[in-house]
């Protein structure tokens, strides 16, 4: 059984805005207005935001009506699904392009900014390097931000401990972490390559498909619903269902309909103010389809349960670093009428560079199963170090493409330093991961404390 809704009217009132919050995009989609590119970029964008969240609430609530394991894999579907849309458009786009000129190259160096090619890997890099730098940062501040808080006010309880200690991660996210292991390893072959080919598709999948049959054997659990998803779990059988069907019919129409208006509106605004649309793509169209997993965590982080927001952003990075990154060359494969992999340039060669050395250092940082509140303040300030640069050198190729390579092999570099500090711990994270069965995880595990 859920829990009787605590807020029905606010619930309510959030759901009546996100609906609200798409009708501008759908009008604007069927409609002939000359409208400046950057404000249609933001009509289309709220468009994708209210369908992540009406996706976000339905996939939480299908829980209560389907077995665990194909929960747990529709779930891992369903978190990338808005990232696939923007991805997709600009894979199918530079696949039709290859398959028309037997080329990736643009026209100019004029052209090289809104080259499909280009931008094909943009997206989905972005959507990695923020669930990191900023979703995961952002949890562990925002937690102890609140026990400070808290404890000033004498309201917490003394068993949570000083504000110096680790968030900790129940042993069975070792699973989670344990394929990210296995996902990273792979990912840091891929700026090595010329094309991103079959064989990584067939690679990813494996691991993403490897995944979800280990996390199908995981103990059925009530699933802990808050916000609007509490109000739909709250409706009798019938309603709730066709309430999670409508939900998700209008999501998928949202997202057909906006996703390749939103990520041509981008580029266009790119070119008329003279920002780089690669980093409108890459920063830009992800933190809309991220938003609703980033306020459900941060919503978690406020109320101190840390151990489900780090679980599901840890989680939603293997999704997007298995599945999502997998299946590109699939698209790019059928859209280009052929089996050569998508091409890469020395900015998407860079770009999995980054990806992949921020990855290795995330799971350096969780080979404890804990995040410090200085660990956290360290992903966060690399980030943003990272994200000023990129800023700073949009009209400078040589120095962009010099910071990219440095910012990895500091990341590099401190993930050297922390995964030797705790090899044995990775040892047996890895055991856990790959082999523990559940029932003994789960019987050792103790709640998320701040100590």
């Amino acid at each position: 059984m859920t829990e009787r809704s605590e807020h029905p009217i606010r619930q309510r009132n959030t759901m009546v805005v996100v609906a609200l919050a798409a009708l501008p995009g759908l009008v604007v989609r069927f409609g002939d207005y000359d409208l400046p590119h950057w404000f249609e970029a933001m009509l289309f964008g709220l468009a994708v935001v209210s369908a992540a969240f009406m996706l976000a609430w339905a996939a939480e609530v299908i829980q209560l009506d389907i077995s665990a394991g194909l929960a747990l894999a529709l779930l891992a579907l369903i978190a990338v699904l808005p990232e696939y849309a923007v991805d997709f458009v600009f894979t199918r786009k530079a696949g039709n392009q290859f398959q028309d000129t037997g080329t990736c190259e643009a026209i100019s160096k004029a052209a090289q900014e809104s080259n499909p090619c280009h931008l094909a890997l943009a997206n989905m890099t972005g959507a990695n390097q923020l669930l990191i730098g900023l979703g995961w940062s952002s949890v562990v501040l925002l937690a102890a931000w609140r026990v400070s808080r808290l404890r000033k006010r004498d309201q917490l309880d003394p068993l949570h401990g000083g504000l110096g200690g680790d968030f900790e991660l129940e042993r069975s996210h070792s699973v989670e972490i344990a394929f990210l292991v296995l996902a990273c390893a792979w990912g840091l072959t891929l700026p090595l390559r010329r094309t991103l080919g079959l064989l990584d598709a067939v690679i990813f999948v494996s691991i993403f498909v490897g995944y979800v049959i280990r996390i199908a054997r995981a103990p059925a659990e009530e699933p802990h619903l808050v916000g609007p998803a509490q109000l739909i779990g709250g409706l009798p059988k019938a309603k709730r269902r066709l309430a999670v069907v409508v939900l998700f019919v209008a999501a998928a129409v949202i997202i057909v309909l906006c996703a390749e208006p939103f990520a041509e509106a981008l580029v266009a605004t790119g070119e008329e103010v003279g920002i780089s649309d690669f980093l409108l793509v890459k920063w830009l169209a992800p933190l809309a389809s991220e938003a609703p997993e980033l306020l459900v965590a941060l919503m978690f982080a406020w109320r101190l349960n840390t151990n489900s927001a780090l679980g599901a952003l840890v989680s939603s990075k293997v999704n997007q670093w298995t599945l999502l990154v997998g299946t590109l060359p699939l698209v790019f494969a059928i859209s280009s009428g052929g089996t050569h992999g998508l091409p890469l340039d020395t900015t998407q060669k860079l770009e999995l560079w980054v990806t992949g050395a921020q990855g290795v250092f995330a799971i350096a940082v969780l080979a404890s199963r804990s995040i410090s509140i200085r660990e956290a303040q360290m992903m966060l300030g690399l980030f943003l170090v990272q994200f000023a640069l990129q800023g700073a050198f949009q009209n400078n190729e040589d120095a962009d493409h010099r910071s990219r390579l440095i910012v990895g092999f500091v990341y590099m570099g401190l993930a050297a330093f922390m995964l030797f500090k705790e090899r044995r711990g990775l040892r047996h994270l890895m055991r856990d991961g790959l082999r523990t069965p559940y029932a003994e995880m789960t019987r050792e595990d103790t709640s998320i404390t701040v100590s």
